[in-house]
C-alpha cells in the first residue's frame, strides 16, 4: 500500500509591523484634532441659533457650592438681545471693552498694557475682550494655562467669524456671571432690581457691569465706594459709547 505523502507547507514569514511607534501616535492624535475641530465647528454653529443652556461655569459653580455645603441656587433665564437694555449693552463694553465693535476679537493694545502691569508687579489684569470671554465661558473651563488661553484664542477666532458682534453679545449678556447663582442680564436684574432686563436704567446697568470682575465678592447693590466708584465711571463712559451698530 502507498504511503502518502504531504509536501510541507513553506511556513510563511508573520509580518511585523514596522510603522514607528511616534508614526502611529501622530495618525492617531491627527484625527482626534479633526474630530476637535468638526465637534468644535459645530456646537459654535449649533449655538448661532440656539440659546446656551448652560456653561462650564455654572456647572463648576454649582459643583463648589455643593461640595461647601451651600444651597446650590441657580438662576439663568435666556433672552433675545432686543430684550435686553441697550444700557446694559453700553454699560458692559464702557466697563470691559471700549474697543468691541472695532477688533476682530483681541485688542492687543489691551492685552499688551496688562502684560506690561503684570510685569511690574500690580494687580493682574487680563486684557480680554467681551469676545475672548465669551468664548471662555461658552465652551472653556476657569484658569491661566497656555492650553486653555490657546483654545480661547481659537474659539475667539470661531465665533467672530460665525457669529458676529450681535450674537456674541447676545450670548455674553445672557451667559456671564452677575452674580452668586445669578447667570445672564434677566437674571440679574430681577435679582439685583427686580425689574425686566429690558427697563434698566444707565445707573442700573452700571450697577451690573460694575460688579462683573468678581460677581460673587461685589454687590450691585447697597455696594461698597469702590463700586460705586465703578459706576460712576461707567456711566460716564456710557455716554461716549454712541450708536451700536453691530
Amino acid at each position: 500500500m502507498a504511503t502518502k505523502i504531504t509536501p510541507k507547507r513553506s511556513k510563511q514569514p508573520v509580518k511585523k509591523d514596522t510603522t514607528p511607534f511616534m508614526s502611529k501616535l501622530s495618525r492617531f492624535l491627527f484625527k482626534i484634532l479633526l474630530w476637535f475641530i468638526g465637534f468644535s465647528i459645530f456646537f459654535v454653529v449649533l449655538f448661532k441659533f440656539l440659546p446656551v443652556p448652560l456653561t462650564p461655569l455654572m456647572v463648576i459653580r454649582a459643583i463648589e457650592n455643593k461640595a461647601a455645603g451651600k444651597e446650590v441656587y441657580f438662576s439663568h433665564d435666556w433672552e433675545p438681545l432686543e430684550n435686553i437694555s441697550i444700557n446694559l449693552q453700553k454699560a458692559v463694553i464702557a466697563s470691559e471693552d471700549g474697543t468691541f465693535l472695532k477688533h476682530n476679537g483681541f485688542d492687543f493694545t489691551a492685552m499688551q498694557k496688562a502684560y506690561k502691569s503684570n510685569e511690574r508687579g500690580r494687580r493682574i489684569k487680563g486684557g480680554s475682550t467681551i469676545s475672548q470671554q465669551t468664548a471662555k465661558n461658552v465652551f472653556l473651563w476657569q484658569g491661566r494655562s497656555y492650553l486653555r488661553k490657546g483654545l480661547e484664542a481659537y474659539f475667539t477666532v470661531l465665533i467672530e467669524t460665525i457669529w458676529g458682534k450681535k450674537r456674541i453679545m447676545e450670548v455674553y449678556l445672557n451667559s456671564i456671571e452677575m452674580g452668586d447663582g445669578v447667570y445672564g442680564a434677566q437674571a440679574a436684574a430681577e435679582h439685583w432690581y427686580r425689574k425686566e432686563a429690558a427697563n434698566l436704567t444707565p445707573q442700573q446697568a452700571a450697577g451690573i457691569a460694575a460688579i462683573l470682575p468678581n460677581p460673587r465678592r461685589y454687590k450691585a447693590t447697597s455696594s461698597s465706594s469702590y463700586i460705586n466708584n465703578r459706576k460712576a465711571k461707567i456711566v460716564r463712559i456710557m455716554r461716549h459709547v454712541g450708536k451700536l451698530e453691530y
